[in-house]
């Protein structure tokens, strides 16, 4: 027993752990198998290209509207005299040629009426019977039955507006048919906000505050040349665009026509087939994610908006 103790059970001892020790070297230094390699990506990042093809192109703006009442107008009186009658009173709606009063003259004595220069509702009447008036004073204002359609549109639309048409259609939500409007103009006040009217016909019956959608047509081609807004820079009468060949990205400058706001006519600098950058370099893609491989099976897509 006591050789058991002091010989034998230190040698098994120390034979395991020598076994131990050498197993982790091993593992440490001399692995079985060479260590799996990284996944290196596979993949190449490409710049989306377009080519230049023929096709058909119409330029209308769709403009949110609002019917609205035109503006009043004054009534001024054209003699001198006193008020002898009154026909009219503050609020109520007369027609073109109503006597809205009587004037009697003095020299020579006559009497005259005043009448209503058009139909509509007056705004403003508060003359007396016996009140004197005089030439050109204001006797009344009268707020005309005639409406406009005005809709707000931003400032940048205005080189599309450059040459537009004199008139747009009319499409009122409930409402009647389509019709057209005249007389279409654009007006920018003082704060920049950029609006256009235009004409209601006198026969077509509508209301103040009803919302349409106004359709201008500036203008078509057929069989032109065409290629994405995204792909230009500028787009007022010239731009610039990036000629892709075998990977190699050329400016150029070309001269523009029609737009609809996706595709634009080149008139000329590119010819039919050639390739060119979908996106300007350094902007944004609006619409299309990048994808490409990720080099072990799977796909890597980056959001809208990264810049290449």
């Amino acid at each position: 027993m006591i050789v058991w103790r002091r010989w034998i059970f230190p040698i098994l001892m120390l034979v395991v752990c020598g076994a131990i020790a050498a197993a982790l070297v091993k593992i440490a230094f001399f692995p079985d198998e060479a260590q799996a390699s990284a996944p290196t990506p596979g993949g190449e990042v490409t710049t989306p290209v377009v080519t230049v093809e023929r096709g058909s192109i119409t330029d209308e703006l769709q403009v949110d509207s609002t019917i609205a009442r035109d503006d009043a107008v004054t009534v001024r009186s054209q003699i001198d005299g006193i008020i002898t009658n009154i026909a009219v009173a503050q609020g109520q709606a007369v027609t073109a040629g109503q006597v809205l009063f009587t004037v009697k003259q003095t020299d020579p004595v006559k009497h005259i009426d005043v009448t209503a220069p058009e139909n509509g509702d007056l705004t403003s009447f508060e003359f007396v019977k016996g009140q004197p008036v005089s030439i050109g004073m204001e006797v009344a204002q009268l707020t005309p039955a005639r409406y406009h359609l005005v809709g707000t549109v931003d400032p940048v639309l205005l080189y599309r507006l450059v040459g537009a048409p004199t008139e747009g259609q009319v499409t009122i939500q409930g409402g009647p048919a389509p019709f057209t409007c005249t007389g279409l103009n654009v007006e920018v006040a003082e704060d920049g906000s950029t609006s256009v009217v235009c004409t209601v016909p006198g026969d077509q019956q509508v209301f103040a505050g009803l919302k349409a959608t106004l359709a201008v047509q500036v203008g078509s081609a057929a069989d032109a040349l065409v290629i994405p807004t995204t792909a230009v820079k500028g787009g007022s009468g010239t731009g610039i665009v990036w000629v892709d060949a075998d990977g190699t990205a050329t400016e150029r400058a070309v001269k523009l026509g029609v737009t609809d706001g996706t595709l634009v006519q080149v008139t000329e600098g590119l010819e039919e087939g050639e390739t060119i950058r979908q996106y300007v370099p350094g902007l944004a893609a609006d619409t299309e994610p990048m994808c490409y491989p990720d080099g072990m099976g799977g796909q890597v897509c980056e959001d809208p908006g990264v810049s290449w």
